[in-house]
């Protein structure tokens, strides 16, 4: 069951105001079936969502995407850019060409974001002129690029710094920022803390949990170690319009019901946090 400290109608018939931003399903959560995502985000009552073009054929193909985004009645609110080791060769292997066909498929399908990684340390010339690069993108106007906090990766006690400009998207002047609360857990960073230094810049949010661990392991919210609740409540009070996306994994779920409560237990978890106490409703 979602859990929220200081449930805001519980039982009392308090008036709460729940907060504009959309909470939308991440493809990944289905990998690799980009279909069956946009089935179950129908299904359970999501408000879009976001699509993880990966290996999966349909997450690349705009009028695939724009026909599921018909059929089951569901927006497509953002694009995450094939910027994984995975999808090296999906859209080409030039990361500027991924950039921008991303970008160009968002607005095919009218939506307001696309989510990209920083680059690997070896991909020397993408990443000198990565920051530059995408503030560019961001002054054509059109869907905004929102760049994702991520984590050293770890092999036993070594720490191996595998993106640059960095893993940490405070220490680059990006215009946009996606808040991944699985990452903050691998890094060890304070999610509350990166989310009051981003403050404006801070435009999306994957909503995961996680443990600490070094795997990156996108729990569903409320089963690790995250504030996730309380970063919700946060994005509530200051009225936040961006997307909240549950970016959670499903692969471990022994069957098709089990990962059906996943996905809704999440969703309730969003909905419940997302809202807001009159008594401490300062308006938009």
């Amino acid at each position: 069951m979602a859990k929220r400290g200081g449930d805001p109608d519980a039982g009392g018939g308090r008036v709460v105001h729940s907060a504009p931003a959309k909470v939308a399903l991440s493809t990944s959560a289905a990998y690799p079936a980009t279909a069956l995502a946009f089935e179950l985000a129908s299904r359970l009552g999501y408000d879009g969502v976001e699509v993880m073009v990966g290996i999966d054929t349909v997450s690349q193909d705009a009028d695939a995407l724009a026909a599921l985004s018909e059929h089951y009645e569901m927006p497509v609110l953002s694009i995450h850019a094939p910027t994984l080791l995975l999808t090296q060769r999906v859209w080409g292997t030039d990361p500027w060409g991924k950039i921008d066909k991303s970008r160009e498929v968002a607005a095919r399908l009218g939506a307001s974001t696309v989510v990209a990684h920083p680059p690997f340390r070896w991909q020397r010339a993408y990443a000198a002129e990565f920051v530059e690069g995408i503030a560019a993108r961001n002054e054509e106007g059109g869907p905004v690029v929102s760049v994702e906090n991520m984590f050293p990766w770890r092999a036993g006690s070594r720490e191996m710094l595998m993106y640059a400009p960095g893993w940490d998207p405070r220490d680059a002047d990006y215009q946009a920022v996606t808040l991944d609360l699985s990452h903050t857990a691998v890094s060890g960073s304070d999610a509350m803390a990166m989310a009051e230094d981003l403050g404006e810049r801070l435009s999306h949010v994957h909503l995961a949990d996680g443990s600490g661990s070094p795997r990156d392991e996108h729990l569903v919210p409320g089963r690790g170690h995250q504030p996730c609740a309380e970063l919700l409540d946060w994005l509530a009070r200051r009225w936040f319009t961006g997307t909240v996306v549950v970016e959670v994994s499903t692969r471990g779920a022994v069957d098709r019901d089990e990962q059906e409560s996943d996905l809704a237990e999440a969703l309730a978890y969003a909905r419940l946090n997302l809202v807001v106490p009159a008594d401490r409703y300062a308006g938009p």
